[in-house]
């Protein structure tokens, strides 16, 4: 028999509909556990609110290429304990090792009535494991699409996109208010500063990355088709939605100035998203209108890197 929990993805703010997978997991997840209130904090107590990546062709897997072992300790370093177990391209060798040990910590969470953040249960991106049911190994899920399905136990890590990744939410950690903010400042600006491993561009790079195509003089050329394309709305709704949770955090720490800097960041972003969806971006004056958005938005990142 399944047991399952009553999971959805209400009362997760998501501005765009694009936010980045892993992090709106990891918020509703926290918001679905006895840690529910720092559920929002988490997202840039992490470090995710800051995380941007960008390939030179817009393809929507960069947001996915990053350093997923970090996912623990950025998770701990907010304040939540948690456990982790990976299996990546090439060690097929511990396959079975690790999807056993992956669902014995999904029994365990689902067990102590948390979801469970997971790689690849729907859709190539991160979503929610809610319940199990070992009789008929299946396993209950809610993709980041929002459709609840089921999957089999065997085919956990070896979908689509075949790497194992599961997260699970533990307990409070002893860690002060103060601490958390002083480590999120420093964990912010690693990432900002490219210091964080990625091999497309990475922090404030990414801005560059993204102006590189809206800025294109030739409308007939691939950079120009590319700022006009989905692939562009999928980066600019990725990353607004995160500025936000930026902003939250900084306003709810006392650290008045940077969340200043994070609501101006996060509206021209979330503008720059909205005349995307809106307006033609074949047409140079819309293109510079979006490219003067985030050139601001970059400006006023880099300002919040200063006083980190």
């Amino acid at each position: 028999m399944m047991k399952k929990l009553n999971v959805t993805w209400d009362g997760v703010f998501d501005s765009t509909g694009y936010m980045f997978s892993f992090a709106k997991a990891l918020c509703c997840a926290v918001k679905n556990s006895p840690l529910s209130d720092m559920a929002e904090d988490i997202v840039a107590s992490s470090g995710f609110a800051f995380r941007m990546w960008v390939s030179p062709d817009l393809c929507p897997s960069a947001t996915s290429i990053w350093q997923f072992s970090l996912q623990k300790s950025c998770v701990e370093s907010g304040g939540i304990n948690c456990n982790y177990v990976e299996r990546l391209w090439g060690q097929e060798d511990i396959e079975e090792e690790r999807r056993l040990e992956a669902i014995e910590l999904i029994r365990q969470s689902i067990d102590n009535g948390i979801p469970v953040i997971s790689w690849d249960i729907g859709v190539c991106e991160w979503g929610l494991i809610t319940g199990y049911d070992d009789e008929a190994g299946r396993l209950a899920v809610l993709p980041i699409t929002g459709q609840e399905s089921e999957m089999d136990y065997i085919q956990l890590g070896k979908r689509e996109l075949p790497i194992l990744n599961v997260l699970t939410i533990g307990g409070r950690a002893e860690k002060s208010r103060e601490d958390i903010l002083r480590d999120t400042m420093q964990m912010a600006r690693n990432h900002l500063l490219g210091n964080e491993w990625c091999e497309n561009a990475d922090g404030l790079d990414a801005y560059q990355a993204l102006l590189k195509h809206l800025e294109d003089e030739d409308v007939q050329t691939a950079g120009s088709e590319l700022a006009g394309s989905w692939n562009m709305e999928y980066f600019l709704g990725t990353y607004a939605p995160l500025k936000w949770y930026a902003w939250k955090f900084f306003e709810g720490h006392g650290a008045q100035e940077l969340a200043a800097l994070y609501k101006s960041v996060y509206e021209n972003w979330q503008k720059a998203f909205e005349m995307k969806k809106n307006l033609d971006l074949s047409l140079r004056e819309n293109r510079v209108a979006v490219a003067e958005l985030l050139k601001q938005a970059e400006a006023w990142e880099r300002q919040a890197v200063e006083r980190m």
